[in-house]
């Protein structure tokens, strides 16, 4: 009878366990499919854009993705039976460490999504900044490319967002 109880209780605790499987794969995967539609819907979305916009909302799509996916993968734990606080505790200094590392980078990455959303000039203007004066060849999320006379010079984004910039106008044509 002893073996027989056992085996009982291997199965009913087997049974459990599997379907606290199933229900964490479920969760797992529906929040997996809600970033990839997310991703799908701001990529669908950046078509009203023009082509300078684009790689910001493209950055955010994949953003919105990756985001889900964790918050699903925790949750999905959770329903496990596992305690996820320690894990939430531990990304949210992760995520200090990180930001606090790479401030600069962060700062230079922000400088550049709010340029390209608020213009404040567009390829081919003329500037003046931190000591620098020429043409603006490119703006990307990092860095924008000015070209001198001699040489070219890319200037950090956040040195742009925290300096005095003096813009020439163009000249109008016709």
């Amino acid at each position: 009878m002893v073996p027989q109880r056992i085996g009982e209780e291997f199965l009913s605790k087997l049974s459990t366990i599997a379907m606290k499987g199933s229900v964490a794969l479920l969760i797992f995967l529906g929040f997996v499919a809600a970033g990839a539609l997310a991703k799908s819907g701001i990529v669908r979305a950046s078509r009203r854009f023009d082509e300078s916009r684009k790689d910001i909302v493209v950055l955010i799509g994949r953003s919105a993705y990756y985001a889900l996916s964790l918050i699903g993968g925790i949750t999905a734990l959770a329903a496990l039976g596992v305690n996820v606080s320690a894990i939430v505790a531990s990304l949210g200094l992760t995520g200090f460490a990180l930001g606090f590392a790479l401030r600069d980078a962060l700062s230079n990455l922000l400088g550049g999504v709010l340029i390209i959303l608020y213009r404040p000039f567009s390829r081919g203007d003329t500037i003046s900044v931190a000591g620098v004066r020429g043409e603006i060849k490119g703006i990307d999320l990092r860095y924008t490319t000015v070209e001198t006379d001699s040489e070219i010079i890319l200037i950090p984004n956040s040195t742009l967002l925290t300096s005095v910039i003096q813009i020439e106008k163009r000249k109008r044509e016709g």
